[in-house]
């Protein structure tokens, strides 16, 4: 067989050869293209089959395992229930005696409402009463005002008429005048125009009749000249037509082979150029489809190095914001628990200084200003004003504390008087308790009373002891207030939890 194929290539031409070969090794190409389809055609269908297993065995362990999951959340969810069973009746109990507690203080409030409702409706009444007074007094001024522009409406009104119908005689003259001159213009206009227009139009039709007369002239010769030449044209021209005739024949003829043969060639030739081309198209797409198949696996190795370091960046990155996000949360969360705890005992001590009200601060719970109406009125436009430094800015934000502060500041004055007059009573004890001593010292005689100063020595009427005035004097006794002890109050309000 070789032996043959030997002999078949050395009868063949050199292109014949290479054409045979060229063939032979695209045939090959294409029997190894086959058999690697259907390798990997196999690979695939083997790895769709792995896949399915795959999933399925992976279907059965989530069923099992979430089964199992199941009954352990299952109890733990009714360990859950039954704990917050037990903790809802407790909050129940206690929201019910803390609704208790309110529905009393409701009634109270209910009550100091209704008796602040008739102050304010009878004020109200009075205030009605004033403004319908005020009302009618306006009525009447308006009513003298009104009647008084009237009056000079009317009277302005007709000076206006009389003024706008002289003015519009004086415009209808006017205009009469200027439509009989404008009408005068215009006729002579006309008259004008229409005489122009005659004699243009002679003077355009005697130019037209001379140039007709010329111009007809002209081509009568001209039409006779075109004739004699052509006559003379024809006759020299004879022979020569012929013989173009018999050359034009014979060149139709060798044309036509001419094109055949061409198109022998051009056939022949674009064979060999589609050949050729084919040999260098393959050539190159193989030469391009090894270089696009290197520069993927050169991307693809750079782009999965530069994923693996992003990747690691961001986990970094990621620990960094979960840890410093803990912190923050454990810190937010202490805050928020410290004044959860600071808002609680506000409450409880705001619950304590309310039951220690008196009717007055009940009612009234906020002081009267001492302000006049005019400072009041400057107050509220420096409030108004936008502010102009960051201390200022920081007060406007808490001005809705206004009323807590006039409580917080009532109180504070309280105390602060209390504390005065704390200072007083121990003073006065004090001196009191010298009184005393010395009214003891007095009346006891020995030997260290008699040498210090003593009010029973009275020598002329008078003694060297300063005496104080009498507590008992009604100019100086100080006003009786009940005090409540705070381990009463203390005991009688907070409620354990």
């Amino acid at each position: 067989m070789p032996k043959k194929k030997s002999g078949k290539l050395s009868k063949m031409t050199e292109e014949e050869r290479l054409l045979y070969m060229e063939t032979q090794r695209l045939a090959e190409e294409e029997m190894r293209k086959k058999k690697e389809d259907m390798l990997t055609q196999f690979l695939k269908d083997k790895l769709s089959k792995e896949e399915r297993a795959s999933k399925f065995n992976l279907y059965k362990l989530n069923h099992q395992w979430r089964n199992i999951m199941r009954e352990a959340k299952s109890k733990e969810l009714k360990k859950d229930i039954e704990i917050l069973s037990q903790t809802f009746e407790r909050i129940v109990d206690r929201k019910e005696s803390v609704i208790k507690s309110l529905a009393k203080d409701l009634l109270e409030a209910e009550e100091q409402y209704a008796m602040a409702l008739r102050s304010h409706l009878q004020n109200v009444d009075n205030l009605i009463a004033l403004q319908n007074q005020r009302l009618d007094t306006l009525k009447l001024e308006y009513e003298e005002e009104l009647e008084m522009l009237k009056k000079e409406f009317d009277t302005e009104r007709a000076l206006m008429i009389e003024q706008h119908l002289q003015e519009m005689n004086d415009l209808a003259d006017i205009m009469f005048a200027m439509e009989q001159n404008f009408n005068e213009r215009e006729n002579d206009a006309k008259s004008d125009f229409q005489s122009l227009r005659d004699e243009i139009k002679n003077k355009n039709l005697e130019e037209k009749h001379a140039l007709r007369v010329n111009l007809e002239g002209k081509v009568e010769g001209l039409w006779k000249d075109f004739e004699n030449s052509l006559q003379t044209y024809s006759s020299t021209t004879e022979e020569r037509r012929k013989a173009f005739e018999d050359l034009k024949t014979k060149d139709e003829k060798s044309a036509s082979e001419i094109e055949t043969q061409m198109r022998k060639l051009q056939r022949i030739a674009d064979h060999i150029s589609q050949l050729k081309a084919k040999m260098a198209q393959n050539a190159k797409e193989n030469e391009e489809r090894n270089r696009h198949l290197k520069e993927e696996r050169e991307v693809m190795v750079a782009h999965f190095r530069e994923l693996k370091s992003q990747m690691n960046k961001l986990r970094d990155l990621e620990r960094e914001r979960l840890t410093k996000l803990t912190l923050e949360s454990n810190a937010s969360i202490k805050e928020l628990k410290r004044v959860s705890e600071k808002g609680e005992r506000i409450l409880k001590l705001a619950e304590m200084s309310r039951k220690c009200e008196t009717e007055e601060e009940k009612v009234l719970p906020f002081y009267a200003s001492s302000l006049t109406q005019e400072e009041q009125e400057d107050v509220a436009a420096a409030v108004a004003e936008p502010p102009s430094e960051r201390l200022a800015s920081v007060m406007h934000e808490y001005a809705a504390l206004e009323n807590f502060w006039k409580r917080y500041n009532k109180v504070l004055l309280d105390k602060c008087a209390l504390d005065k007059e704390k200072h007083t009573l121990v003073d006065e004890n004090q001196k009191l308790r010298m009184l005393l001593k010395q009214y003891l010292d007095g009346i006891s005689v020995n030997d260290e009373i008699l040498s210090q100063v003593n009010p029973l020595f009275i020598v002329n009427n008078q003694t060297n002891v300063k005496m104080n005035v009498p507590v008992s004097d009604p100019r100086v006794r100080r006003p009786q207030h009940t005090v409540v002890e705070a381990a009463h109050v203390i005991g009688r309000s907070v409620q354990p939890s």
